[in-house]
Order: C-alpha cells, then sequence, then structure tokens
C-alpha cells in the first residue's frame, strides 16, 4: 500500500475511533426507544419496565417503552433490525424472538437473530410455569396429566402466538407426556392471559412473571414449574424434574438488543447502565417479587445464553418435526 494509502487509512480509522468514543460521552442526547415485542401485561413487559425505568434514572434521558406485539415477537424483533445503529432504538430479547423463532420458522423470518443484532445485556432468567383456571378438574401435576389423558382434544392451551415460547412449552409437553392439547394464539400474553383466568381456554403455559399476581391471588392454579428448584414464593409447586421430566425443565431470559452496527462504545455504556440498574435493591426485590432472578453479564455472556436457548427449541423443533409457520 503505498504511504499515502496508508496515512488516509490511518486517519480514517482514528477519526472512526474518536467519533466512536465522543458518541458514547455524548450519548444519549434524547430519549431511547425500548421495543417489546409483546403486547403489555406479559412477563416480557413487566419485566422490562422494571429495569428500564431504573436504567433511565442512570443514564439521564428517558427510555421509552413501546409494545410491537405480533407473530411471536418477531414484528417487534424486525423493526428493531431494521433501525439505525445509534443506540436510540434497542429490544428487549426474549426466547421466542431469538431462539423459538428462529427455530420453527427458519424460511420465512425478516430477521437474523446473529447478524441482525448486537446483545447488550441478559436482564434476568425467569421460571415457566403450567397453570390452569381454578375450575380445571385437576390440583397438582399427575392429576392434571391423567385428566389429559383421559379426555383426549377436549382441552385447549393460550399461549401469545404462533412460535412463541409458551408454544414450544406446549409442543415439548405434548412431545414428553403423549397428550392431546390443542393450541389457542393470542397477540401477547395479556390477552391470553385475561382468556385463561376468565376460563375462556382452561391452560396455559406461561413466564412466571405475567401470572405470579393472578396465581397469588387465587385466579389461577399452578401445577409445575420449569425451574432448577422450587422457589421460596410457591414452596410447594414441584419442579418439571421433581416429576420425572427434567428435559423439560429449562426457564427463560430477558434482556437487551441493539441493532447490528451499533458502536461499541455504546454498547459497552448500554451495558454498564444495566448492571447497575440490575443492582439496585429496588429492582433487585420488584423482580424477585415476580419470580424474575437478576442475570447481568457481558454481552458476550448474554450471547452464549442466547445460543444455549436457540439450541434447546432447535432440538425440540426436529424432535416432534413442527410446521409452527404463520397462516
Amino acid at each position: 500500500m503505498q504511504l499515502w494509502s496508508r496515512i488516509a487509512l490511518s486517519a480514517a480509522i482514528s477519526g472512526l475511533v474518536a467519533s466512536s468514543a465522543y458518541a458514547a460521552d455524548d450519548y444519549p442526547t434524547q430519549p431511547i426507544r425500548v421495543i417489546v415485542p409483546f403486547a403489555p401485561g406479559g412477563s416480557t413487559d413487566i419485566v422490562a419496565r422494571i429495569v428500564v425505568q431504573e436504567m433511565s434514572k442512570i443514564i439521564g434521558k428517558s427510555m421509552v417503552i413501546e409494545n410491537k406485539a405480533g407473530a411471536g415477537g418477531a414484528i417487534g424483533a424486525a423493526e428493531t433490525a431494521r433501525a439505525k445503529p445509534d443506540g436510540y432504538t434497542l429490544s428487549i430479547a426474549t426466547v421466542s424472538t431469538m431462539a423459538v423463532n428462529p427455530a420453527c420458522r427458519p424460511d420465512d423470518l425478516t430477521y437474523d437473530p446473529v447478524k441482525d443484532f448486537a446483545p447488550v445485556s441478559n436482564f434476568v432468567n425467569t421460571p415457566n410455569v403450567v397453570e390452569v383456571h381454578p375450575s380445571f378438574p385437576a390440583s397438582n401435576f399427575k392429576e392434571f396429566v391423567a385428566e389429559l389423558k383421559k379426555n383426549p382434544k377436549e382441552y385447549s392451551y393460550a399461549s401469545p402466538g404462533v412460535c412463541s415460547i409458551a408454544h414450544l412449552m406446549g409442543e415439548a409437553f405434548k412431545q414428553q407426556l403423549g397428550v392431546e392439547i390443542s393450541h389457542v394464539p393470542y397477540k401477547g400474553a395479556g390477552p391470553a392471559l385475561t382468556d385463561v383466568v376468565g376460563g375462556q381456554v382452561k391452560v396455559m403455559f406461561d413466564n412466571l412473571p405475567s401470572s405470579m399476581p393472578n396465581i397469588l391471588g387465587g385466579k389461577l392454579k399452578p401445577i409445575v414449574l420449569a425451574w432448577p428448584e422450587r422457589i421460596k414464593e410457591l414452596p410447594d409447586l414441584p419442579t418439571y424434574a421433581q416429576e420425572g421430566y427434567p428435559d423439560l425443565n429449562n426457564g427463560v431470559f430477558y434482556g437487551l438488543l441493539a441493532p447490528a452496527g451499533t458502536p461499541k462504545a455504546i454498547i459497552d455504556k448500554l451495558n454498564k447502565t444495566a448492571t447497575e440498574a440490575l443492582a439496585a435493591p429496588n429492582v433487585v426485590a420488584a423482580l424477585q417479587k415476580q419470580g424474575a432472578i437478576p442475570d447481568p453479564g457481558s454481552p458476550e455472556h448474554f450471547a452464549e445464553a442466547i445460543k444455549k436457548q436457540y439450541d434447546i427449541a432447535k432440538a425440540i423443533v426436529k424432535k416432534g418435526n413442527l410446521q409452527m409457520k404463520r397462516n
């Protein structure tokens, strides 16, 4: 390379680095939009609002939640993937958007979960729960399974949508237990939960935070928990592993993403802000009350968690030869 070319390249790189550093020092200068790819009232929305509110205080600018529900989270995720990589449009990452959708809809998904995003930080890990309307004729896991086998195809389960994590949980349950139960997709966990509480649908596979208030209030009856151990808030609720089904004993994550190409300095600043927010006693208490366990870490740590859940989802889809694409 000629000397002038090397000098020009060096100057360009130096300018880019300086510009990136300046952008991070100055960032943010305007409100930050945080897309929640599900309807209000679900676990994703609950966790996001608790953490993002604290992050907003720390970073010094408003971080505004915007719910963009539909297609198992794919609509909101795709909007983030297309956004300008300047740190002003972020998204909440879920197992649905980063693992289940890619596993069950590889041909018609409009974003690439690896190439189109920059992981910022995991927020929390949460248990999953199987729950029923109080009128369901079962009080524990064995009675629940026995009722489903006694009356095949009579019952339905609600989920936030096709290719949502709850949909995959339901399909994995059917594979493992050999039962028939129909899937009723909604546009978000909130609407699905409303109909289960109302008794229009009798069963739901859900992330614990969105269901905890209704469980504690007696409006839903918990059957089994997907988590490494029992939790203190529901000490009598057994885990899948305790019931003999360790392969179903998987929780989920909720974290923060930026569009691919967002400057590393901005990613690092957001990561530091998230870590600080997740250490705040009021945030920890609010999350634990919902059954969510803070788990901040590096962007690389979050990327590893995403890959692990994708591998699990892909295996379930392959085992069941599931056709879970949208109509």
